[in-house]
């Protein structure tokens, strides 16, 4: 018999004085150098944040189905949307002991990156993130593993997305009217070519240093949508509003938008933004005032739900719940021992419908595990919920050049609860025209990549294909 040191509220306790003082993550050791040294995160934290049985009063289990007649037992270890889903839309998700191994929470390349750069993250006077031994653009990985604040835990989910120097996704997305029918099935296409803040490789891409990213987005179905392309080249500098042209084709020409239109949809029927993109789809210095409001244990999908030995696209075709049945994907979790809940405001957007977000970020790899938004009254608005993890199943793994599995993330939930609407993104192998799921340039050739999907010139050609 286990005789447990600590009441059931003392790690959180713990966590709360932490963060009043400015101190780190963990609670019985310094957390980022305990996983830097034996890769695990089991020293850093007392059971009581680590065992969903004690978190749940023995209602839950690793292996049991999380549901409406339990999820009260976990109501604070949810975001208020995914509560809400499980108790009243009947949304379900296995719930898996808690992920331990440090490998396992980062793509390979970018955990070796923030492991050798550690300490040398720093905000310059403008707030923009600097390598303070040369005063140049960051170097790569995340800049502050233990971050303390949330400009720094920010800073460390937009400097690199999806946390490789190329990434292209294939998309399969699934838009639902609010009464649970499907209203679009789209096929996109969205790349992410970090020029700065690199991990492999030249650590600026064709010597553009005043550029953070290029990112672009295409689609390929349904045919009355094939065609429509989105460039937003981003900034080093956090204080400047990234440009969006897009290209559509009954037009054939491209259109550069205005700013304000990251908080409307790209296409007909989606509830997705670009600025809800990784919770960070905009400069971080034009949103302020952001504040760490609260700390402790959460609920997240953090692995086990990439679909490769099941489905050779990699499709999560397991769904559930809502008027029809099939408003959610199925979904894996896991209790993560300690996660930052982070405010901010658009304060570079007077125009914006947004009036506050609310991130949650589990600060063992600085990942955003939750997302919600407010409207201009203070109501709550809209919901993205994202699971990540490394791509392997069973016997099947989608392995990097280093032989590690993939890391990244496999599926997204976007709920507009004020409308009633969903979009359901599924990160799948290959979409409609051929398009593949790649987290490093063909070849190595990332010139490529960029003259193919990132310059004007180049959504023009993919919309006239």
């Amino acid at each position: 018999m286990r005789i447990k040191r600590y009441d059931l509220d003392f790690g959180r306790r713990q966590l709360m004085k932490n963060a009043a003082l400015g101190l780190g993550a963990g609670v019985l050791a310094p957390l980022w150098p305990t996983l830097a040294r034996s890769g695990e995160v089991t020293k850093a934290y007392p059971d009581e944040l680590l065992s969903i049985e004690l978190q749940s009063k023995g209602k839950i289990k690793p292996g049991d189905t999380l549901n409406a007649s339990n999820v009260d037992s976990v109501k604070h270890l949810l975001d208020p949307i995914k509560y809400k889903q499980i108790k009243e839309m009947g949304r379900i998700a296995k719930i898996r002991a808690p992920t331990a191994k440090i490998e396992e929470m980062f793509p390979y390349a970018y955990l070796q990156a923030t492991l050798k750069n550690s300490g040398r993250g720093a905000f310059d006077a403008t707030g923009n993130v600097i390598d303070k031994q040369t005063g140049g653009p960051w170097l790569g990985g995340n800049p502050f593993p233990d971050p303390k604040t949330g400009d720094e835990a920010v800073a460390n989910i937009t400097l690199s997305w999806g946390r490789h120097d190329v990434s292209q996704y294939a998309v399969r997305s699934f838009s639902l009217n609010p009464d649970g029918s499907d209203a679009y099935t789209y096929d996109l296409y969205w790349t992410e070519l970090n020029t700065t803040a690199r991990t492999e490789g030249d650590p600026v891409f064709e010597g553009k240093k005043d550029m953070l990213r290029f990112q672009s987005v295409f689609f390929t179905a349904p045919q009355e949508q094939a065609g429509a392309s989105f460039l937003v080249p981003w900034y080093y500098d956090q204080r400047k509003f990234p440009d969006i042209y897009g290209y559509l084709p009954q037009f054939r020409r491209i259109r550069q938008f205005p700013a304000n239109q990251r908080f409307e949809p790209l296409v007909p029927g989606m509830s997705f933004f670009l600025s809800d993109a990784w919770g960070a789809g905009d400069p971080m210095l034009t949103w302020g005032n952001t504040k760490i409001v609260g700390r402790g244990p959460m609920l997240v999908a953090l692995g086990g739900n990439w679909r490769g030995e099941e489905n050779a696209n990699w499709e999560n075709q397991h769904r559930h719940g809502g008027p029809k049945g099939r408003s959610f994907m199925e979904w894996t979790m896991e209790l993560a021992p300690e996660c930052l809940v982070i405010e901010s405001e658009p304060t570079g957007y007077p125009r914006s419908p947004v009036g506050k977000k609310r991130m949650w970020v589990d600060v063992r790899n600085s990942a955003l595990v939750a997302y919600v938004t407010y409207d201009r009254r203070g109501e709550l608005w809209k919901q993205v919920d994202p699971c990540f993890g490394p791509q392997v199943q069973g016997k099947v793994a989608n392995k990097d050049r280093h032989g590690y599995p993939n890391w990244s993330w496999t599926q997204v939930v976007f709920h507009d609860i004020q409308s009633g609407r969903i979009d359901l993104f599924n990160h799948v192998k290959q979409i409609s025209g051929g398009y593949q799921s790649r987290y490093e340039a063909p070849n190595g050739d990332e010139k490529g990549v960029y003259d193919k999907f990132c310059t004007q010139a180049a959504i023009a050609r993919l919309g006239a294909v």
